[in-house]
């Protein structure tokens, strides 16, 4: 805890310290997080659970820390049909987008935690393995786990060592676009 509470301080300062045009040299790579701000004026009802999904993520991993509403790194979205997904166009920056139809059938912050994973460098992981964040729903409607596994904990750590996302590009060409983590919606015959 105290750790993090020196990197959220060291980020903080060196923010601040960057707004007034003074530059720090040869930083320390270990007290270095990158500060990726997500926005939800557009995830409506699920703002909170973006919350939930950031925390979840502050959490699991070093060298990062998701905030919200101090910029727009990371856009979260609200819709209604077509199924969730993430843009990423580049590592920590890009677009998820919550479908309320899928939400209804998975758990809501499993989606939400698992599209973040892929702005934050992390491929889809169709294995049906529930302990496995990035399974998506292959692991099935029962799997509400919303914890990355030790292994994308860290590889989300380890491609943010010492990496800072300097440009944002919100349509560029060759931004990649993760769909069908989540099988459509089950329909009944009636």
């Amino acid at each position: 805890m105290t750790s993090r509470l020196n990197r959220l301080a060291v980020a903080f300062v060196a923010m601040t310290l960057a707004t007034l045009g003074v530059t720090v040299a040869n930083p320390s790579p270990a007290s270095a997080a990158m500060t990726i701000c997500y926005n939800t004026s557009q995830a409506g009802s699920y703002a909170s659970v973006a919350n939930q999904a950031a925390s979840i993520w502050n959490n699991a991993t070093v060298n990062l820390t998701l905030s919200a509403n101090c910029g727009s790194n990371l856009r979260i979205y609200r819709i209604t049909g077509g199924g969730s997904y993430a843009v990423r166009t580049s590592l920590g920056n890009g677009r998820v987008y919550i479908d309320t139809q899928q939400a209804a059938q998975y758990s809501v912050l499993r989606i939400m935690t698992h599209e973040i994973g892929h702005i934050l460098g992390l491929p889809d992981n169709y294995n049906g393995n529930c302990s496995l964040l990035m399974s998506g729903g292959s692991a099935g409607t029962s799997c509400t786990n919303p914890y990355p596994s030790s292994a994308e904990a860290n590889r989300v750590s380890n491609l943010f060592a010492g990496t800072f996302a300097t440009e944002r590009s919100a349509d560029r060409a060759g931004a990649d676009i993760f769909r069908d983590s989540w099988p459509s919606m089950l329909t009944t015959v009636g």
